[in-house]
């Protein structure tokens, strides 16, 4: 059986070969730091998938899958002699070593093994102070700033999530969460007042008011509102597709039906899938 390092090697051979100018693959000669980038989100989000849907037989093709992406992006760096394989597990292991002191009090493996007394709370916040000492060694050029590095291609939700953790970090930060839940109640007042207005661009500002202010509920009750909203997408979906099934038996087209008699089938597929194991 081959060792995890010879498996690593022969993974990155066959990237090589992939990537061969004279015998690889069309496709991938073709492809570009910015034209791999989509799939990148795409292998992310089916490793996501496969871990919400605890399909652990399937899981270690999609990480494998991810994996690729890495390796692909390593092959491409280092036919532009930009980086390799070995800086990424470079830089990652320093990294995991300099932000871990409370593991590794001298950033080194062999400092590994001292006992310590911090809980996971310390932990992160603990966390946070030594990237933002890292942030403000890395920005020489102007002044440095709590959200610095939050990447802005990040999905909405988890950047908002992201940002207000970060503020919460210099103790900008509402108390509690019946705190944010009155926030959020002047967020819908003022969003109706802008309705009633008519005014399309006050409406909109009011809105991703209102949903900012509904993520920093999900942070102060320790939830991911992306993985919420996802629970509830699949939810809404399995209802709905069961009302489809029964105006399909009943032989019912979904438009010709009222609101009340909707809620209705609502109500009772709600019901049905409430008994389901």
């Amino acid at each position: 059986m081959q060792s995890s390092h010879e498996k690593i090697t022969e993974l990155l051979k066959v990237m090589s070969l992939l990537r061969d100018k004279e015998h690889g693959c069309a496709w991938d000669l073709k492809q570009s730091f910015k034209s791999i980038a989509p799939h990148t989100l795409e292998e992310c989000y089916e490793v996501i998938e496969c871990i919400e849907q605890e399909d652990f037989q399937h899981l270690p093709e999609e990480l494998g899958d991810l994996l690729f992406q890495v390796v692909f992006y390593a092959q491409m760096a280092s036919e532009e002699d930009l980086f390799n394989f070995n800086d990424i597990c470079e830089v990652i292991t320093n990294k995991l070593l300099t932000r871990h002191p409370h593991v590794f009090p001298d950033a080194t493996i062999d400092s590994f093994g001292k006992k310590n007394s911090m809980s996971p709370e310390q932990v992160e916040a603990n966390w946070e102070k030594i990237k933002q000492q890292e942030r403000q060694k890395q920005d020489s050029a102007g002044l440095p700033s709590l959200l610095d590095d939050i990447p802005q291609a990040l999905p909405a939700l988890l950047r908002a999530k992201k940002i207000q953790s970060r503020a919460a970090t210099g103790g900008f930060d509402w108390e509690d969460p019946k705190s944010v839940l009155k926030k959020i109640q002047e967020e819908i007042e003022e969003l109706e007042e802008a309705m009633h207005a008519k005014d399309q661009l006050h409406i909109e500002e009011e809105f991703g008011d209102l949903l900012f202010s509904v993520v920093n509920l999900s942070r102060h009750l320790k939830l991911n509102p992306e993985s919420s909203l996802r629970a509830a997408n699949s939810k809404f979906s399995q209802r709905f597709r069961l009302i489809e099934s029964m105006l399909r038996e009943n032989k019912l087209e979904m438009k010709d039906l009222g609101i009340d008699e909707l809620e209705s089938y609502w109500v009772l597929a709600k019901q049905k899938l409430a008994k389901q194991p």
